[in-house]
């Protein structure tokens, strides 16, 4: 056993605690500073030492000594933007100014790109005894199919969603249209009388704060409701503080978790069929549409979208107001 190695030689804990402990990443002279610290490896390190060992002895020490197999952890978002908390505040006041005028408060994010067809879907469902889902073994992707690009628009005062499923790539024309085709399915149902739209969103990706073609793409969707949208970029590092992360993305893996999405039907099936003890509805939709990446937008083209940018950290909040009559 473990324990009698370690009574026979009192520095093999020690020895071997200096091969795992974190803090030995910085010494390039540790033996296995680059190479994965299986329990093979580390029983070979140690018989290098001279001891005679196994790697059952080595699991036993490790146990023993408070050590388990972990995975990473995402918890570091980077660093802490001075303006973080601000922000938050300032959005917060944007959210209430528009619910008290009965304007729509949107949270908008694009979810991760799922494979579509025959293919294992992470998580576990329940099966009959020895009766799991048989997928394939290879996650390659089918040309003729591709993958499903869900973009969604999440409304926390009816505590609605909406999304919509890409064929093509995840650009801020597909953004926008998801925004234009909730308008069509709920927005105009529900917010008929809006005399405009609050939109929080994250910093990066299709949306982003820095992204010409999104703000070219906005201005079009205004121009044809006729009322102003403002948007609210989440400050850098706190994309999971995006409420529709939480509060509605989340419902939908759990849904479909263990379940291969073999068409894209079954990705908007699955989606529709996503509820919460608190209501939560989400409608589901197909846009077949075909969207170029890299499109580029000058800067003479970017000044003729009506912009107004606020006092408050102006790159992050802006109102985009119509240029023409809807």
């Amino acid at each position: 056993m473990g324990v009698k190695k370690t009574v026979k030689h009192p520095a093999l804990i020690n020895d071997l605690k200096a091969l795992v402990e974190p803090h030995t990443s910085g010494s390039p002279m540790r033996p296995l500073l680059w190479a994965s610290r299986s329990l093979t490896h580390l029983t070979e390190a140690l018989k290098q030492k001279g001891y005679s060992v196994s790697t059952y002895v080595t699991a036993e020490i490790l146990k023993a000594s408070g050590y388990s197999l972990q995975a990473n952890r995402k918890t570091h978002e980077g660093g802490k933007h001075p303006e973080r908390n601000a922000q938050f505040l300032y959005i917060q006041a944007q959210k209430e100014q528009h619910a008290a005028a009965n304007n729509p408060v949107l949270s908008i994010d694009g979810k991760k790109k799922e494979l579509v067809g025959n293919y294992k879907n992470s998580g576990r469902e329940w099966h009959p005894k020895n009766a799991p889902e048989h997928v394939n073994v290879y996650d390659f992707v089918d040309p003729n199919v591709g993958r499903a690009t869900p973009y969604g628009i999440f409304d926390a005062t009816l505590n609605k969603g909406f999304v919509s499923i890409g064929t093509s790539f995840d650009t801020a024309r597909f953004a926008v249209n998801a925004l234009r085709t909730w308008w069509k399915k709920l927005g105009k149902k529900f917010y008929a009388k809006a005399q405009g739209i609050l939109i929080t969103a994250d910093g990066g990706g299709s949306n982003g704060s820095r992204v010409r073609l999104w703000k070219i793409a906005l201005q079009e969707l205004v121009n044809e409701l006729g009322i102003p949208i403002t948007v609210c970029h989440y400050p850098p590092g706190t994309s999971k503080w995006n409420p529709i992360e939480h509060k509605m993305f989340s419902h939908i893996s759990i849904n479909w978790r263990g379940k291969p999405l073999r068409t894209f039907d079954d990705v908007v099936q699955y989606i529709r069929a996503t509820t919460t003890k608190s209501g939560l509805a989400i409608d589901a939709d197909i846009d077949p549409n075909t969207y170029e990446k890299g499109i580029k937008i000058s800067k003479k083209e970017l000044r003729a979208v009506n912009v107004k940018r606020h006092s408050f950290h102006g790159e992050w909040n802006y109102t985009i107001s119509p240029t023409v009559a809807a």
